[in-house]
């Protein structure tokens, strides 16, 4: 029984936020300078941030990427007033309105805007907007709005000022402060001027006006050295797992990790009678809590080298993962020399043994089957497309589909598996990881992955599922041909009755027939006319989707029957380029 363990998942804990203008050295710079004093200042904190002139480092014990955050807010604003000050406002409130409209426009690579605009009296106002590229274009929007409505409490009559954010700022002063190549320059026409005020309203106190400068620089240092560090309190407390998971007091951290007597005493001190399997990552014990419920318990390996911190995270990240074909994971225990996940207990074991053991094969009729392909087809849509995440498996093959008490199928071990950002599309790899047959040829031979590399092994199972045979139970015949080919060949020759399990006597129905036609294409060679998973669920959901014609599949002409690096019982490799 596979369930899943972390290993090459990356953890987001950090960001850094360069101005649009500056150049690569400028950016080194200031990130080599704020990082230091970082260290320095907020070693032991969970959260810092620092807002410098150039840039903003940031980081956190908890998820950050694409989550719009405004607080903690900051105000800098410039100790002097425009010397205008009744034309100043009206020029500067729509600068930065079409600043933030252009801003918000950027793609995922950089959201940067900034411009100029004259005011009368021998002034000029330059400013810029900047949204972290991980903010939508509505969130940006959002952000930067309430932003410039902070203008009047930070700044109003000043000359200049900074409103800063976690996902946004806003920064406008009297001189360039910028690259002029950065942006479009902004020209808005000036207002007509009011009447002049009476010139007994235009002297100033010198000695107020002293005053008031002397306050405002004090404000501005204590602003700048308080905004260098903050950090959230935590409550710190040791969880049992019959604690209530949904605590509203504790931080979802804390919830998940619980107390390794616990779980020792759950599963009777990890003996062998409670082991349920043995994978590359460690073994999985079932154990049973005091109040009756059973858990599946993983024990990794020690010979991991990440660290606690990143350990936790990644363990949060994937407790955010709920649906209802995903195996759940429940939380997690630290303790020295020990790394535990504990997840959901799984009766049914995986789908490797229903397919491919006799004594599990009749449990398989074609209602079953036609659940368990569509429930795995759901579960990787909501990886791919629903998540807060996206996650590319990369290891989907039965022994990582665990069935439960009522066989619906739940994809488990993301052990292997790649976070991208929401509007990336494929990664490349030189560390080859994952189980032969079951692998994208763009995968294997250039190390490209994406989410066509999960529409590809799914479609391989889809076939497994049908057929009742593995993807390389040809290879030791005399002609040697896998399941690809088989079933290519089949529905070329017209004979598909061929393909299917002769355990399914109830004759070859529309659905199975769907089901084959979905499977081959997904395993087209040509990757760029595989569907997509919406694609797959939406032509599993309703016969009045056509579907187009697959091409020849991809073909493995070796395999390897060497050791098995993830516990299962498939071939897997394991190769670097």
């Amino acid at each position: 029984m596979a369930y899943p363990s972390f290993t090459v998942m990356p953890v987001y804990l950090h960001a850094v936020l360069f101005r649009g203008d500056l150049s690569q050295d400028s950016c080194q710079a200031c990130l080599n300078k704020s990082t230091d004093i970082l260290l320095r200042n907020c070693s032991t904190q969970k959260e810092a941030i620092i807002w410098a002139e150039d840039c903003m480092v940031r980081y956190s014990y908890n998820l950050i990427f694409g989550i719009k955050q405004e607080d903690p807010l900051e105000y800098v604003p410039s100790p002097n007033p425009p010397k205008n000050p009744q034309n100043f406002e009206p020029v500067l409130t729509p600068l930065l309105g079409i600043l933030r409209d252009r801003d918000s426009s950027g793609n995922s690579l950089q959201k940067f805007a900034a411009g100029h605009a004259p005011v009368p009296g021998d002034e000029t106002i330059y400013a810029l907007a900047q949204c972290t590229p991980d903010m939508d274009k509505k969130n940006c929007s959002n952000c930067l709005n309430k932003t410039i409505l902070d203008i009047p409490t930070c700044c109003r009559g000043r000359n200049g000022g900074r409103v800063l954010k976690p996902s946004c700022n806003l920064r406008y002063e009297n001189y360039s402060f910028f690259e002029s190549r950065a942006g479009s320059l902004v020209d808005i026409s000036p207002p007509v001027p009011p009447a002049p005020a009476p010139e007994e309203a235009k002297k100033k106190s010198n000695t107020k006006q002293t005053v008031i400068i002397i306050v405002v620089v004090l404000v501005v240092f204590v602003t700048i050295v308080s905004s260098i560090c903050f950090f959230f309190r935590v409550r710190k407390r040791r969880v049992k797992l019959e604690q209530d998971e949904n605590s509203e007091d504790v931080s979802l951290v804390e919830s998940l990790q619980y107390d390794f007597e616990t779980i020792r005493s759950a599963t009777d001190d990890f003996s062998d009678a409670n082991k349920l399997g043995q994978g590359g990552f460690g073994a999985v014990y079932k154990g049973e809590l005091a109040n009756g419920r059973y858990i599946a318990v993983k024990r990794l390996s020690k010979n991991s080298a990440q660290g606690d911190r990143e350990f936790k995270t990644e363990v949060t990240l994937v407790a955010q993962l709920q649906h209802r074909n995903l195996v759940r994971l429940l939380g997690f225990c630290l303790k020295k020399g020990e790394r535990i996940l504990i997840y959901e207990y799984v009766p049914n074991t995986s789908l490797n043994h229903f397919i491919f053991d006799p004594t599990g094969h009749a449990h398989l009729d074609w209602e079953t089957r036609y659940k368990i392909i569509g429930g795995i087809a759901r579960g990787l849509l909501y990886l791919h497309e629903d998540s807060r995440l996206r996650i590319i498996h990369r290891d989907l093959k039965p022994s990582n589909i665990l069935l439960d008490e009522d066989m619906n199928p739940k994809i488990a071990d993301f052990g292997m598996a790649r976070l991208f950002m929401m509007d990336q599309t494929q990664g490349d790899t030189k560390t080859i990881v994952g189980t032969y047959g079951y692998m994208a040829p763009e995968y294997v031979i250039y190390g490209r992955f994406s989410v066509k590399s999960d529409v590809f092994s799914f479609g391989v199972l889809v076939l497994e599922i049908l057929s009742g045979k593995r993807i390389s139970s040809f290879r030791n015949r005399e002609n040697e041909e896998d399941l690809l080919s088989y079933a290519w060949r089949n529905w070329r020759n017209d004979t598909v009755a061929n393909i299917t399990d002769p355990k399914l006597t109830t004759g070859l129905g529309i659905e199975m027939m769907r089901c084959i036609h979905i499977a081959l294409l997904c395993v087209q060679e040509n990757v760029a006319s595989s569907p997509s998973l919406a694609s797959v669920v939406s032509m599993l959901n309703s016969h009045s989707v056509t579907l187009s014609l697959p091409s020849r599949p991809a073909y493995y002409l070796q395999y390897n029957s060497g050791s098995d690096i993830t516990g299962s019982d498939e071939s897997n490799i394991s190769v670097r380029k």
